[in-house]
């Protein structure tokens, strides 16, 4: 290991050795040292093989962005291992173990890499062209082949053991990166008092001053004023410091998502202690300062083991004490290169050459290469790399004006270092749909409007330098603070020793070789090559959104950090249109990859869908219930008696109800509360009934549609007073119908005086229904007269029941005389219980779900997202009663009048009555014409609900029937998978048409 350790470099603790394993073999490291760094001091570069071709790969990189080194990493025990983590981040700890990815038998020796070989037969866009003939292959051949070769990581079997937290924070200032100019800024905005949390996905502060320290700062080493300003702002106590935390997203109104590890770097982790933690964190004013990335150069062979950015030997050597070669050829387009050659010259690695594509370079770095005795190469290229598994020479040649290259020569080298400029890394800027705009003289795209509260600063404005990335910081910090009326103290941090500079941008290296012929690497991970991206625009890729899709180019784990902007340069040069003429993908959160559980936090296990109960669910379960998930609720199905299936369970509930009395838990309903002086007015626009008119104490039908004509909920509204309105929803829709409602109320009619409150946990409510109802409640009631004359059907009261305060309504979904209790849902039990009690003399049954929707089916009262699917008018359900004629407007009406709505041959809902009358259809088979026979038959509908009716003695169903109407007393065809059956189509009501029953 020492022999790649440099002496008197690196932060890393050298008094503690750290044991971990890759690929089985056993390795030493120091606490600080990444799995990358560790690997490369013990001299091993390849650590992956790439996708397509399972070339092997190598670090090309040391941080976040890397797309090469994607390793496997247990963390001790079943069910913590994770595929893809980048070893250029991992830091490692005693034990950790870690595997190679993408290869087999092993990484050394590669099944995989045949595909290299063939190469040519895997030109971008192949998998388009290739899969399509024999078709009988897809199945058989082409399929089974790509799903097992999909993939870079193995995914893990078992389930996932560690915890994960969540949580929220508010600040009034967000700093995201603490490189010098987010030290900068936070120094600023601390000491005026400001509320500051400044994040970093770094073990420690410092960013590019952990990796290119300049000579001093305000006369201090560097390292000396660095500990000094982590120091201060760790002591200031409004200021929140957060390492190895990532801003993985920037959402709307400041809200930024922040992933932060807690101990992905410990051998012996706190038993309780979550793995991961993800912030919500919403700030009045956010500075981003994340710097810029480096940005490779594409030659032939710049994928190869050993081939790395500048700036990531410099961060290896600097942060880690590892020089990653000892003889090194640097191959630059941008004076920043030659700052990291001279520091691996002081360090003791041979610098072979620095080839630079330039024709001048500044004096002052050319002299500072001959002090260290470095071949200087003005106007030269690298037009190939030699080597498998690690780069053992690089060919080189001279660019003339005309960009032919001649005087090929060959240097012996184990390390290429290549920088081909910076790109500004705007992708948490982006996330905001804030604008870009390109900057033609050094060909980057630069942030432009902003639609948040936001500032940018130092690398990603495209400054490089760290006395610009200081100042700018603080003006970042004095912007925010003027955004919130406030000064902030003067700061000035003086560089010594900066090291400034310039560059040129390349899409590709010049070259005498055919440039379609070239294995140049755009996508290092997807195996996107320079000639890929040429073929795309050949194929007609004009946008490079198509580009990206052709080539897979920027869709691998980096998303594009390293291949982008090349790709972009490449495709605009073979279209020989401007870049921006061409476009720029979409950037996208998470920043980078963040593992399911972070996002997951608590909802794990029992908390990964919360299950949420009624106060009566408890009574339920103590008496036997079967349940079953409706939307977020468990609600009782039935309640099977010794011996009873549900079959038998539902068809004795049924009869109990019909005959007497059955009590149902109806508290999952959802319940809106609507109140304000324009309540009426509000409610009249909503629904498709008209409200105004209805009086207090009465209750009427609603029906909610869409801005498309097409049903969306419905329920039972009561008048409670004036002013205040009762709205039932589905129990699905209950989220839903809220969403609209209020946003019609802030985006449409901000003028009405509304309020809208959720109340559908702040009731149990219980149904009875069956001619015996009324006696059930009765011996209870205070404040109400039950009669019929006194309480008709439709009717609501606030009153007492069984000494609860309590809204009663006079409803039925059973078509038989109901009453609906609504109290308080914290005494629903008690009620329940005083009423089951009371129903004992009445030969009472308690009844679920599935006979709700028997006893509804058979008086045809609709189940919205069952009996509807999102394209059914109130006309199609036979609901048209429901539309208030006079009525000037309501949501969906416009819509109601197009002459394709308006079609007999729409789909219809209507009953059918199957010949045999034992035979109960399968919800969800299609319907074809009566005696249809051809393959395929034209389907004419499906069957939306299907029942077998204890009270009815046989089958019962509903279903969508194009021209279902007009159909009436036909006869059609259901296929099921055992035969063929007939059935009449009917009206939807097969159950007391008159409604006698439900107002007795």
């Amino acid at each position: 290991m020492n022999n790649w350790r440099v002496d008197g470099k690196g932060r890393i603790n050298r008094d503690k050795r750290v044991r971990f394993t890759f690929d089985g073999v056993s390795f030493e490291g120091f606490e600080g040292d990444t799995v990358a760094s560790a690997l490369l001091a013990n001299g091993v570069h390849l650590m992956g093989r790439s996708f397509k071709y399972h070339r092997p790969r190598g670090p090309v990189t040391a941080g976040s962005e890397e797309p090469n080194a994607l390793i496997g990493t247990s963390r001790g025990g079943s069910g913590r291992f994770e595929p893809n983590t980048r070893a250029t981040v991992q830091e490692i700890y005693e034990g950790l173990t870690t595997v190679s990815q993408n290869k087999w038998p092993s990484l050394n020796f590669d099944v995989g890499a045949v595909n290299d070989k063939l190469h040519k037969l895997f030109a971008a866009g192949f998998y388009y062209k290739t899969f399509m003939w024999p078709k009988s292959f897809w199945d058989k051949v082409y399929e089974p082949v790509i799903r097992a070769s999909a993939g870079l990581g193995v995914s893990p079997a078992e389930p996932d053991a560690d915890t994960y937290a969540s949580r929220y924070l508010h600040t009034d200032l967000l700093i995201v990166g603490a490189g010098p100019s987010g030290l900068a800024a936070a120094l600023t905005a601390a000491r005026s008092g400001v509320d500051v949390v400044l994040v970093d996905e770094h073990r420690e502060l410092g960013g590019s001053l952990l990796s290119e320290a300049p000579t001093a700062i305000d006369g201090k080493s560097a390292e000396s004023w660095l500990a000094e300003t982590v120091a201060e702002l760790n002591a200031y106590p409004n200021l929140r410091v957060m390492t190895r935390a990532t801003a993985i997203g920037y959402y709307h109104e400041n809200m930024v998502g922040v992933a932060e590890k807690l101990t992905d770097h410990l051998a012996e982790p706190p038993a309780t202690a979550p793995r991961e933690r993800m912030w919500r964190i919403r700030a009045q004013e956010v500075i981003l300062a994340q710097g810029a990335l480096e940005r490779p150069l594409v030659f032939d062979g710049n994928d190869r083991p050993g081939v790395m950015m500048a700036s990531a030997a410099q961060t290896y050597l600097n942060r880690f004490g590892v020089k990653v070669g000892n003889a090194a050829v640097v191959v630059t387009s941008h004076d920043s290169a030659w700052y990291a050659a001279f520091d691996l010259a002081d360090a003791g690695v041979n610098i072979a050459a620095i080839v630079d594509v330039r024709a001048s370079v500044s004096e002052h770095l050319q002299a500072e290469a001959r002090k260290r005795d470095i071949s200087i190469k003005l106007e030269h290229t690298v037009t190939t790399v030699l080597g498998k598994k690690r780069v053992s020479r690089v060919k080189l040649g001279k660019v003339s004006e005309d960009g032919n290259v001649s005087g090929i020569g060959t240097v012996s080298c184990d390390t290429l270092l290549m920088c081909g400029g910076w790109t500004p890394s705007l992708h948490l800027f982006s996330h905001t749909k804030g604008s870009l705009h390109w900057d033609a003289e050094n060909e980057v795209f630069l942030p432009g409007e902003k639609t948040e509260r936001c500032h940018i600063a130092g690398g990603g404005r495209g400054l490089w330098s760290q006395q610009a990335a200081f100042d700018d910081g603080v003006h970042a910090a004095q912007q925010a603070l003027a955004s919130r009326g406030q000064s902030a103290p003067a700061l000035s941090i003086d560089v010594d020793g900066d090291r400034t500079g310039s560059g040129i941008i390349m899409e590709e290296l010049p070259s005498n070789d055919d440039k379609f012929a070239r294995r140049a690497f755009v996508d290092f991970q997807n195996d996107v090559t320079a000639k890929d991206i040429r073929l795309a625009v050949r194929e007609g890729m004009l946008s490079i959104e198509h580009v990206k899709r052709f080539t897979t180019n920027g869709m691998a784990t980096d998303q594009g950090k390293m291949s982008n902007m090349n790709g972009l340069k490449i495709a605009a040069d073979e279209l020989g249109r401007p870049a921006p003429k061409v476009g720029l993908t979409t950037f996208r959160p998470p920043y980078t990859p963040t593992s399911f559980g972070t996002f997951a936090g608590y909802h794990k296990d029992a908390l990964f869908e919360v299950t949420r109960k009624t106060n009566i669910d408890s009574w339920a379960e103590e008496n036997g219930a079967v349940f079953e998930p409706v939307s977020l609720w468990r609600r009782a199905r039935y309640f099977p008696k010794t011996g009873e299936g549900m079959h038998g369970a539902v068809a004795r509930e049924c009869r109990q109800t019909r005959a007497s009395v059955g009590m149902f838990d109806a508290s999952t309903l959802g319940k809106i509360e609507v109140v304000g002086p324009d309540a009426a007015e509000f409610l009249n626009r909503m629904y498709t009934n008209p409200w105004s008119k209805l009086a207090p104490g009465r209750c009427r039908y609603g029906l909610l549609l869409g801005e498309d004509g097409f049903i969306r909920d419905d329920g039972v509204i009561g008048r409670i007073s004036n002013d205040r309105f009762h709205v039932t929803t589905t129990t699905g829709g209950a989220a839903r119908v809220l969403t609209m409602m209020e946003h019609f109320l802030q985006t449409e009619w901000s003028d009405l005086d509304v309020w809208l409150t959720s109340t559908t946990e702040q009731w149990s409510t219980i149904a009875l229904n069956g001619p015996n109802a009324r006696k059930i409640l009765e011996p209870f009631m205070e404040g109400a007269d039950l009669s019929a004359e006194a309480f008709p059907h439709m009717a609501l009261r606030e009153c007492t029941v069984g000494g609860f305060e309590a809204r009663l309504f006079r409803v039925s979904f059973t078509g038989e005389l109901g009453f609906e209790v609504n109290v308080p849902s914290e005494h629903g039990r008690a009620l329940w219980e005083i009423l089951y009690e009371e129903g004992k003399k009445h030969d009472m049954c308690v009844y679920g779900t599935e006979t709700m929707h028997v006893l509804r089916a058979e008086k045809g009262y609709i189940i919205v997202g069952q009996d509807t699917d999102g394209t059914v008018t109130p006309v199609d359900a036979g609901l048209s009663w429901a539309i208030g004629k006079k009525k000037p407007d309501f949501v969906g009406k416009r819509s109601l009048k197009r002459p394709d709505m308006l079609l007999p041959t729409r789909k219809q809902l209507v009953g059918l009555l199957t010949e045999d009358p034992n035979v109960v259809l399968e919800e969800g088979a299609q319907i074809v014409e009566a005696g249809d026979t051809a393959i395929p038959a034209k389907m004419l509908g499906h069957v939306t609900s299907s029942y077998w009716s204890e009270t009815l003695g046989r089958s019962i169903a509903m279903a969508l029937l194009e021209g279902g109407f007009e159909r009436n007393g036909t006869s059609i065809d259901i296929p099921m998978p055992e035969k063929t059956h007939r059935a009449t189509v009917t009206g939807t009501v097969f159950y007391d048409p008159d409604g006698e029953r439900i107002n007795m």
